[in-house]
């Protein structure tokens, strides 16, 4: 056993005396290029709250948004129910006693002041009802409702074109 201890001894010697070093020479070069891309969604246009949960309100909301990348409008208004208002106004003077007062907001709209004379029950004329209202219409035709606008209001139905006509204009000035 002593003779193999000497051999790997004397081995491990040899490897100690003789052993050589290794020189390594060596060069790294990097290059680090990097793009940072960040796409983020645009920002939202978003439309004005409109309450509709009180009934008792003769309004209707409306409300419109148009977003792009760059630009974002939103805008809404009210409108009136003119015929909610003429209901309500009739129903209020039928329940304090004033039946022809009633029937007379309701005879300011066209279609009822129609309705009323087909039937054979004229709309009331200055106080005045039945044959002798009828025959008050006739001579004075031009004071009808429907022949002439006499507030000088624009229509609901002229509002609504023109709003559609605006929203038209801003999409097209949008999209250039």
């Amino acid at each position: 056993m002593k003779k193999f201890v000497l051999i790997v001894l004397s081995f491990i010697y040899l490897g100690i005396v003789n052993a050589q070093t290794i020189t390594t020479d060596s060069t790294t070069k990097s290059t680090i290029d990097s793009t940072t891309t960040l796409k983020s969604p645009p920002s939202s246009a978003i439309i004005p709250a409109m309450n509709n949960s009180n009934t008792d309100l003769c309004t209707v909301g409306v409300a419109g948004a148009v977003q792009t990348q760059i630009l974002g409008i939103s805008a809404g208004s009210t409108i009136r129910d003119m015929n909610c208002e003429r209901l309500k106004l009739s129903k209020t003077l039928y329940d304090m006693g004033m039946k022809i007062a009633a029937v007379s907001t309701l005879c300011q709209d066209k279609r009822v002041f129609d309705a009323m004379m087909m039937a054979g029950t004229p709309c009331p004329y200055d106080g005045l009802i039945g044959a002798e209202a009828k025959a008050l219409w006739k001579t004075n035709a031009d004071k009808q409702p429907g022949t002439e606008n006499k507030s000088g209001e624009i229509s609901n139905e002229t509002k609504t074109l023109f709003g559609i006509g605006g929203i038209l204009s801003l999409l097209l000035l949008l999209l250039l």
